[in-house]
């Protein structure tokens, strides 16, 4: 049996921190078993806030309990190859929220991709994912439209040699411009921060 433990730390735009913990273990075939707990669970006393956990087999069905909330997610995914593309389906439903979600998805090429989501009362939103390059240089934009907000959505990011990727998001239903900078590098380490001017600045200086 395979037993992982990953961690996890980091602060919000008020610079509160906040700590995160998940156990996973893998007792027989492609099973998976996780527990997961946050600060909550043990800031002041043990407690149920915080606590999780999930059953789930890698690309067909994920079972996810919250304590707390007591809630229950069912989510079932599924891939069928339909004139030579790829289809791929995952249906979710929140028992207790009352939450579904539908998302379809059709890969034209390894460049090209087709994705509608349908939720559960927010409505239909579809994304259009455009690859160009080889990695780790890679750029992708993914342009998308709410049907229901009858807005534009747009998101271009850029990986770079050395595990650092940058991705901007552009929201013209609120005229919200978001910065996203992100390093995976077992070298140099892993980071990831959220921002705006300051992390552009950032990036620049870092490349002069």
């Amino acid at each position: 049996m395979k037993v992982m433990l990953k961690g996890k730390y980091g602060t919000d735009k008020s610079a509160a921190a906040s700590a995160s913990a998940t156990l996973s273990a893998a007792p027989a075939g492609d099973l998976r078993l996780k527990a997961s707990v946050t600060d909550a669970t043990f800031l002041r006393c043990a407690s149920l806030d915080g606590l999780s956990f999930s059953l789930e087999k890698p690309g067909s069905l994920i079972l996810d309990f919250n304590v707390p909330k007591r809630d229950v997610t069912f989510q079932f995914m599924n891939s069928v190859c339909l004139a030579e593309k790829l289809v791929s389906l995952t249906y979710r439903h929140a028992w207790r929220e009352n939450r579904t979600a539908l998302d379809c998805s059709v890969e034209f090429d390894p460049a090209n991709k087709l994705a509608v989501n349908y939720a559960l009362p927010t409505g239909c939103k579809v994304k259009y994912v455009y690859a160009h390059g080889e990695m780790p240089r890679r750029t992708v934009l993914e342009p998308s439209y709410d049907l229901s907000k009858n807005a534009w959505d747009f998101a271009v990011s850029r990986k770079f040699d050395g595990g650092d990727s940058l991705k901007a998001t552009y929201l013209t239903s609120t005229k919200i411009l978001g910065v996203e900078w992100s390093r995976d590098s077992k070298i140099n380490g892993s980071f990831k921060t959220v921002g705006g001017q300051k992390i552009l600045r950032m990036m620049r200086e870092r490349m002069l």
